[in-house]
């Protein structure tokens, strides 16, 4: 869900400049953990809020509203790392995406025990697990990273183009 339908940098981004007056160029935070990234990060994502009000990716909307009828779609997050976030992304999903019913929210740990054909995904680590075909969804931190294993894809577009 973060990094490939609600747009987290942007958020961290947001909520860095509020705190410091300072906004980070995104070509700057390429191939940075979002830890290393963003010094007060950590603090960040527990601020209500922070999950509840991120803005959405262009595009993913019309998107995954269209592959919704091609696909058994689900929208999975590893929301327990934050317990707090489960509700704001709930609420979330429900004004940015009314199409995806309750039944197809995972809120879960680790990715892992996610099975599946495919899976769309920002990181690595989720990606790496995963038995079926995997797309890695462009974000600051994989920006350049080797990438030999997953389809790599810059926007919702690229994903249509793939799936479609």
């Amino acid at each position: 869900m973060d990094g490939v339908l609600a747009d987290v940098y942007e958020q961290f981004l947001k909520y860095e400049e509020t705190e410091t007056g300072f906004r980070q160029k995104i070509e700057n935070l390429y191939g940075k953990p979002e830890h290393v990234a963003f010094k007060n990060g950590a603090n960040y994502v527990l601020t209500k809020g922070f999950f509840r009000n991120a803005p959405v990716i262009n595009g993913s909307i019309p998107a995954v509203y269209r592959l919704k009828d091609q696909y058994e779609l689900y929208i999975v997050s590893a929301a327990t790392e934050f317990p707090q976030s489960m509700e704001e992304k709930y609420y979330w999903l429900n004004e940015h995406f009314p199409f995806i019913s309750w039944e197809q929210m995972v809120f879960c740990g680790l990715k892992s025990v996610v099975k599946g054909d495919i899976m769309i995904d920002d990181h690595f680590k989720n990606l790496d697990s995963f038995e079926g075909r995997t797309i890695l969804f462009t974000q600051p931190h994989n920006y350049g990273l080797d990438n030999k294993t997953h389809t790599r894809v810059f926007n919702w577009q690229e994903v249509l183009d793939l799936l479609l």
